[in-house]
């Protein structure tokens, strides 16, 4: 069965080793918006007047990725300083799309992005993205992550068959999702 978190969710959630030793937060989720992908978080200390620490977390160093924590094997599984994080963040299309507008190729606006999606079963991987109400609809819409056009932290441009296929909630995303790729592919 899948499970669906919002990256919102996950920030604040505590980075915990397989002996139950609490070691970090989660501060931001990193991924490759391009292909839907985790590639590591960034963390802050614990307790509420820590600050950010300049470590990362790899996505291939996280033990399990759970609804309450972060599960890791130990401490050393952080990496010592935060620059694995910094090269994702500023690489072309990395850095946040919280609040990035959402516009089709054919100039169409979807919304604004409010939060991304994560499918925690298996590999857990981006699958969509909540998309602000905008005038024309008045409503909040999931949006499947297939093939974007182009992803900056201002705009993110997809095709235009996928205002189509929206979902009402995250657990609607999968159907909308293989609709998108179907049209996709035959468009191809």
């Amino acid at each position: 069965m899948s499970t669906y978190l919002r990256a919102r969710e996950i920030s604040q959630e505590p980075v915990v080793t397989l002996a139950g030793e609490d070691v970090a937060r989660i501060k931001d989720v990193v991924f490759d918006p391009m292909r839907g992908s985790i590639t590591c978080f960034t963390l802050s200390g614990r307790g509420l007047l820590a600050g950010p620490l300049k470590r990362a977390l790899l996505w291939k160093k996280v033990h399990a990725l759970g609804p309450d924590a972060v599960m890791i094997r130990d401490e050393d599984s952080l990496e010592e300083d935060d620059e694995a994080a910094r090269e994702r963040i500023e690489a072309p299309g990395g850095g946040s799309v919280i609040g990035a507008r959402v516009m089709t190729e054919e100039g169409s606006a979807l919304g604004t992005i409010t939060d991304v999606i994560i499918e925690t079963s298996g590999t857990p991987k981006v699958i969509g993205y909540e998309v602000g109400p905008t005038a024309r609809t008045g409503q909040t819409v999931f949006l499947p992550v297939i093939r974007p056009k182009s992803v900056s932290e201002e705009m993110m441009v997809v095709p235009a068959c996928t205002a189509d296929f929206t979902a009402g909630d995250p657990a609607g995303l999968p159907a909308a999702a293989e609709g998108l790729r179907r049209r996709l592919e035959q468009e191809a």
